[in-house]
């Protein structure tokens, strides 16, 4: 199910750097390097595979890791994406 407006505004409010642009919301992190930035990657893949829930994924500067989450198929934010951006910060802290 979709989220509204003032939800999607109430739960950006309780997470940390996550920004809304349209219909998804992102993220960006810094790693140490940029082998830093592939292990994060690779964690938060196992995480996105087991929700089949899959975030865009950009490596820029050899250590910064961009990530913007939507469902696709709803056309829009869900649950879901709230969920694993907070699967995503936890995979985050884990490892850096």
């Amino acid at each position: 199910m979709t989220l509204t407006e003032n939800e999607i505004n109430n739960k950006l409010a309780e997470m940390d750097g996550w920004s809304l642009d349209g219909k998804l919301i992102w993220k960006r992190f810094e790693c140490s390097n940029f082998m830093g930035a592939v292990d994060f990657v690779n964690r938060l893949a196992a995480e996105a595979e087991r929700m089949n829930h899959h975030p865009e994924i950009l490596i820029s500067k050899g250590n910064r890791v961009t990530l913007y989450l939507t469902t696709h198929d709803a056309g829009q934010l869900t649950e879901k994406d709230f969920q694993l951006a907070g699967k995503i910060d936890t995979a985050f802290g884990a490892g850096n």
